[in-house]
């Protein structure tokens, strides 16, 4: 692999790296102050593109940058008030089957409203063109947009839950929720904020990402597994885990599919030919860029079994 190639990939890993926090962040923050393993989260991004998409192509994209992640959290509230706050006494399971079957509901809608082909949500123009150039090969200004709002972003959360009165309400709440009612405070009511805040992050996401990928309604299903595959590496409930854990799955795709190699390929180089007859050939001569997709979940049971409170948890996956 050339310098080139490496420093490109290496620049593409960081902004999906980061694009995945973006994702994950909110889920992170609804399991580790509230315990809720939000099935929906990913439609929630979903729905930030699409949402994105519509008022993009009324008011620009812009105004839809602010306007669509407040309407998800609008969506976001609404399902903990008349949703997951009826089912909470139950315990985890009814919370976690609820969010399962509104996954499924959100892409039925999506499908109605907006078809089930690929809507036409691309770049604006004022993000497109050329940022910077590594060596030969241009790098987008849209790339680099992407990994300023997620850095923007982080320093955002960290700042409201450490330096904020609203922060330390919702951090006393998860602890001692009997405390803070009786000093006033609505406990209620800041759960159903770090749920909308939650949903929030995951469109804020879906605006960056829909155009930047494609914006059709199976968006979800794919990027869903991998969000769940981050917070559990990077621990559960653990914001820097899941920061950490996005950029590492991020660079570890981006390099695995630059490289056109393989076991036999290496060997090869060596002066070793294995013949198609050997045992295990196929497998041996499968690509490092066939296996990219494969390598979080990979990384995710080595977790599990190595270290299953993850990275920087706290809990036990």
């Amino acid at each position: 692999m050339s310098v080139e190639l490496i420093s490109t990939s290496l620049l593409n890993g960081i902004s999906y790296g980061l694009l995945l926090f973006m994702m994950s962040s909110g889920l992170t923050l609804i399991f580790s102050m509230m315990g809720v393993l939000n099935f929906a989260h990913a439609s929630f991004y979903m729905l930030g593109a699409y949402f994105a998409y519509q008022i993009s192509s009324w008011l620009g994209f812009w105004p839809a940058l602010f306007l669509a992640p407040l309407l998800v959290a609008g969506c976001g509230a609404l399902v903990e008030r008349y949703g997951l706050r009826r089912v909470h006494k139950w315990g985890h399971v009814p919370e976690l089957l609820l969010t399962f079957g509104l996954s499924y509901i959100i892409v039925e809608l999506v499908q109605l409203v907006w078809g089930k082909a690929a809507v036409p949500y691309p770049v604006p123009p004022s993000l497109q063109g050329t940022a910077f150039h590594i060596f030969t090969t241009s790098y987008p200004v849209y790339r680099v947009f992407m990994m300023v709002v997620a850095v923007l972003m982080l320093i955002a959360i960290y700042l409201v839950l450490t330096r904020t009165r609203i922060g330390l309400v919702i951090q006393a709440a998860l602890t001692h929720p009997d405390a803070v009612q009786a000093l006033g405070h609505n406990v209620p009511r800041v759960f159903m904020l770090v749920f909308g805040g939650g949903a929030a992050l995951a469109g804020l996401a879906g605006v960056i990402g829909g155009n930047a990928f494609i914006t059709e309604p199976s968006m979800a299903a794919l990027v869903g597994p991998i969000i769940f595959v981050v917070i559990v590496v990077g621990g559960m409930g653990s914001l820097a885990g899941a920061f950490l854990a996005s950029l590492l799955i991020g660079v570890l795709q981006t390099l695995a599919i630059a490289i056109d190699a393989s076991v036999v390929s290496a060997l090869a180089d060596g002066g070793i030919t294995l013949s198609p007859d050997s045992p295990f050939y196929n497998v041996l001569s499968l690509k490092v860029s066939q296996l990219a997709p494969i390598l979080p979940y990979v990384l995710l049971v080595l977790m599990l079994v190595f270290r299953p409170k993850g990275l920087l948890g706290t809990r036990e996956s």
